[in-house]
């Protein structure tokens, strides 16, 4: 199985923020290109910890990313491959792009709480 970006349709896409998925398998494949400054801590508000319950593996294609935990953050810039673990947040230190895979299921029910709070305007 294989894809581009420009065949995946698009998922989510809110202001200047473009998700395309598909999914393969058990897992989700999404294509993302976020904004500078783009946060998601207000998305996740009301999950545990206040944040992403789901696990990520990717690889940042251009721009930076600092990944917020509970008890530390790291950076994560173009040309990186990266794993995060549940209970992160992003802020987009600079505009970006990246290829991303997540379970199935734990992303479903994240991008559900995440549904309910873009749709009652965060």
């Amino acid at each position: 199985m294989h894809s581009n970006e420009q065949a995946m349709p698009i998922a989510m896409q809110q202001d200047e923020f473009v998700s395309r998925q598909s999914q393969w398998g058990t897992m989700t494949v999404a294509f993302e290109r976020a904004p500078s400054g783009m946060d998601s801590r207000p998305l996740f508000e009301g999950l545990p910890g206040d944040s992403c319950q789901c696990p990520h593996w990717g690889y940042v294609i251009s721009g930076r990313m600092r990944v917020i935990y509970a008890d530390h953050e790291e950076t994560v810039s173009a040309g990186e491959a990266y794993y995060l673990a549940p209970g992160h947040n992003i802020v987009c230190e600079e505009a970006g792009e990246l290829v991303e895979f997540s379970p199935q299921g734990e992303y479903q029910k994240t991008m559900q709480a995440v549904a309910a709070k873009v749709a009652g305007g965060v």
